[in-house]
């Protein structure tokens, strides 16, 4: 899997993972985070999820990280915002009030480059990677953000009866790539599999949905 991959999802759009509404997960377990009135919050790999509109209107500040370019740019058209667009080293910086978005790579983006965050928000973008890549990212993503406390929320499927992504991502797995630098409480647990067709169609017979709070050991600014 690589950035192409990623690339022609868009331009083919299929966009399976694209909720039409913000995610109710979201709604429900952010308050976990105990988030005050302009905390800025970071979402990776964040497409043009509506989930942005959502935190947004809740009054905080969002930067998002996505490859995509149309997705950015899509997710601004929808917005109503009128970016202004910057280079940065690993693509372009899209920006508008509160909301800042790094299109280009993930793994080029730096914590000056990010700036100061006060909670993370990750819905998909872990489970969007296969496991060599989720190595890699989950310390990336600690450290652009000093260990700022997350929402992560994972997937949990038996791997032979469908190919990811989304990829599923085991408790223990969870533990080895975060309980470094984290303590980890799982929030809530359910299997959605009687609203995930497309999976249902593939022949998955159980898609379990977990969201995580993750709390830093220790911050670093």
């Amino acid at each position: 899997m690589d950035k192409q991959f990623w690339r022609e999802k868009w331009q083919n759009r299929e966009l399976g993972w694209h909720l039409p509404f913000a995610n109710p997960v979201l709604k429900r377990h952010l308050p976990a985070l105990d988030p005050a009135p302009g905390d800025r919050m970071f979402v990776p790999l964040c497409g043009k999820t509506l989930d942005i509109r959502w935190l947004l209107e809740q009054g905080f500040a969002v930067v998002g990280a996505e490859l995509s370019e149309r997705a950015v740019r899509e997710l601004f058209e929808e917005l109503g915002f009128e970016p202004e667009v910057t280079a940065w080293d690993g693509g372009h910086r899209w920006r508008h009030g509160d909301l800042t978005v790094f299109q280009g790579d993930l793994f080029a983006l730096t914590a000056a480059d990010l700036g100061p965050v006060d909670r993370v928000y990750d819905r998909a973008a872990l489970v969007a990677l296969p496991e060599a890549l989720r190595a890699r990212y989950a310390p990336h993503v600690a450290t652009l953000t000093g260990n700022a406390p997350q929402l992560l929320i994972s997937f949990e499927y038996d791997p032979s009866e469908m190919d990811g992504p989304p990829f599923p991502v085991q408790p223990d797995e969870i533990h080895r790539l975060y309980g470094d630098r984290y303590t980890l409480e799982e929030l809530s647990r359910q299997d959605v599999i009687d609203s995930q067709d497309r999976f249902k169609d593939a022949g998955v017979t159980s898609f379990v949905q977990v969201a995580w709070r993750l709390n830093p050991l220790s911050r670093s600014y």
